[in-house]
């Protein structure tokens, strides 16, 4: 399996990173890293570079490219095997769509991912999405494109990816509703009134998930949880009255689909994102996560 990263030095591009390099422990070779896409953080990237040897790497501007260019050579490596590297946004749809890649893992945050993911659907690409801007903001577009190409969206969203799981083998006609779950965030028992002095340190400390500032913010105000409704009804082909949201503080339960006899299944897992991560590269099959088991006491 041939991997492109985009958003390769986020919290889920490292997290992506860290699942392949725990499969090719399981299975050597199992996968590689073909490209890495990332913004302008050389610091975060030139290890990632030194350890993955892509053929492809892109950064945001011209200015990372040549941070990028200046910092391998301490790294210990030599100019012969510097892989290719470009900036802007046309060769991230390049590094998307190239043939040399198999599966894309959607992690760029915002809109900014839009265009390369939405080219790799239409490429044919295996997608792992955590960019849940994408179908936010073009969901009939992707979905559209998706079902032209016969490509299924494996969501890494742990609530995404948990409702996945619970459908799997089940008949569509039988979901009566999908629930997904919420911590509640810092300021669940925040009196309304003293939301207007709350600080962005505490806003950043999620009691439960450890996450990217952008989504951490996002899942304080609960607008993260707003975005995933909208996500789920294009992922699951669902009608907004058939998503309910249910605050569960511990996060442990990810994700419930109710069906038509009343029975609810559940996705139950610890808080990391390397599981829903790895469940989206290795679908259908399940291997071993280097991830916290559930403690039942």
């Amino acid at each position: 399996m041939r991997i492109t990263v985009l958003g390769s030095t986020g919290s889920i591009g490292v997290s992506t990173l860290d699942v392949v390099r725990n499969l090719n422990k399981l299975k050597p070779d199992f996968c590689s890293i073909f490209s890495l896409v990332a913004g302008q953080n050389v610091d975060a990237l030139v290890p990632q570079i030194q350890e993955f040897r892509p053929q492809l790497v892109v950064v945001a501007t011209e200015s990372a490219r040549k941070r990028l260019l200046e910092s391998l050579p301490h790294f210990g490596i030599p100019k012969s095997e510097y892989p290719q590297i470009e900036y802007d946004g046309s060769y991230r749809v390049a590094a998307a769509t190239a043939t040399e890649t198999d599966t894309v893992i959607s992690a760029i945050v915002g809109v900014e991912g839009l265009e390369a993911t939405y080219e790799a659907v239409r490429a044919g690409k295996k997608i792992g999405l955590a960019n849940k801007e994408v179908l936010v903001a073009s969901g009939a577009l992707v979905m559209a494109a998706a079902r032209a190409r016969s490509v299924e969206l494996i969501p890494v969203d742990s609530e995404h990816n948990g409702a996945h799981q619970c459908l799997r083998g089940n008949r569509r006609h039988e979901v009566v509703r999908l629930l997904l779950t919420a911590s509640g965030g810092p300021f669940r028992n925040t009196p309304k009134e003293a939301l207007a002095n709350v600080t962005p340190a505490e806003a950043l400390n999620h009691p439960t998930w450890k996450m990217g500032r952008r989504i951490t913010i996002d899942s304080a105000t609960m607008m993260n949880k707003g975005f995933e409704v909208i996500e789920a009804c294009w992922l699951f082909g669902l009608q907004p009255k058939e998503v309910d949201v249910v605050v569960h503080p511990s996060s442990s339960v990810h994700a419930m689909v109710e069906y038509s006899d009343g029975s609810v299944m559940a996705q139950i897992s610890s808080t990391d994102m390397r599981m829903p991560i790895q469940y989206a590269l290795t679908y259908p099959d399940r291997l071993d996560a280097p991830v916290p088991r559930m403690d039942w006491s």
